[in-house]
């Protein structure tokens, strides 16, 4: 079974325009109820799931994966945009962040970001859009992070353009999400080949944009969702540059869950959690402006 550690941050798609080659393509689909209500009528699910300290996938690939592709950070001022409830905010400070600026879409999970971190004068937060113009982004940043929250908003350009314009020349974007050719909710699973003993990854789906609902509390009832917005690696890569943003360091993390030892798919499985990454981790630096 898939785990979808996402988190849908807009409250609204872009406004609809003609498709264009490349770009992103308004869903076609209204999901009923998730748009009006926002992300706060699961915040308090969220909170739970990832909390102070990360999720299972947190602690072991996102934040040591982040905080290497981040490094060094001594001295500098750092963005951290769809921030949530604040998870990476700990460890820029440990790392010698000067100050931490915390945006994301949810008044609640800003709120609960200032309960941990409201004391600490070197943290600031604001419920803003990440998709949508800001002061926030001044220019005035050395790093802009992003964690698990490219497949979450609807406008991901726009995002990129706004990570941009946050940062000051040179200054550097990292991004982690799920990986767009190998992890994509209800279109990828694990298959198993008998007569080979072999564990492979099937994708069904991967060339177009898809809007997925994820429900936030499966076998509960509720109907809660969440929205995880695929799009073809290509699709992303240009968001990125178009924004002005080269990239100079790619990432392809795998899992580190494995099955119990001495099944008898226990080999084949081991082998395929380390061929095939689960997320994508993109680092980038603004390049200066006509470049």
């Amino acid at each position: 079974m898939e785990e979808y550690p996402n988190r849908g941050k807009r409250r609204f798609p872009p406004k609809k325009q003609a498709p264009r080659r490349g770009g992103w393509k308004p869903p076609v689909k209204k999901l009923v109820g998730r748009q009006e209500q926002g992300w706060d009528q699961v915040a308090a699910w969220y909170d739970q799931l990832v909390g102070k300290n990360g999720s299972d996938y947190h602690q072991h690939v996102v934040l040591p994966a982040a905080m290497d592709l981040l490094a060094p950070l001594k001295g500098k001022k750092v963005l951290d945009l769809c921030c949530g409830q604040g998870v990476l905010f700990p460890l820029l400070l440990e790392s010698g962040a000067v100050q931490v600026s915390g945006v994301d879409a949810s008044p609640q999970l800003i709120e609960l970001a200032r309960s941990r971190f409201g004391d600490d004068k070197r943290v600031q937060t604001e419920v803003a859009d990440a998709c949508a113009n800001g002061k926030w982004a001044d220019g005035s940043f050395d790093t802009v992070a992003s964690l698990m929250a490219v497949h979450d908003v609807p406008d991901l350009p726009a995002m990129c353009r706004n990570a941009a314009a946050a940062l000051k020349e040179g200054g550097e974007f990292v991004a982690i999400f799920m990986h767009p050719c190998f992890r994509i909710p209800r279109q990828t699973h694990w298959g198993w080949d008998e007569g080979r003993k072999l564990q492979y990854r099937r994708v069904d789906r991967y060339g177009v944009d898809l809007e997925i609902p994820i429900v936030t509390h499966p076998g509960q009832g509720g109907g809660e969702t969440t929205s995880f917005y695929h799009r073809p690696l290509a699709e992303v890569m240009n968001a990125i540059g178009g924004a002005g943003l080269a990239v100079t360091r790619c990432e392809e993390l795998v899992s580190h869950r494995r099955s119990q030892a001495g099944g008898s798919r226990s080999k084949g499985e081991h082998r395929a959690a380390r061929e095939f990454p689960m997320f994508l981790a993109l680092k980038a630096v603004k390049l200066a402006a006509g470049r």
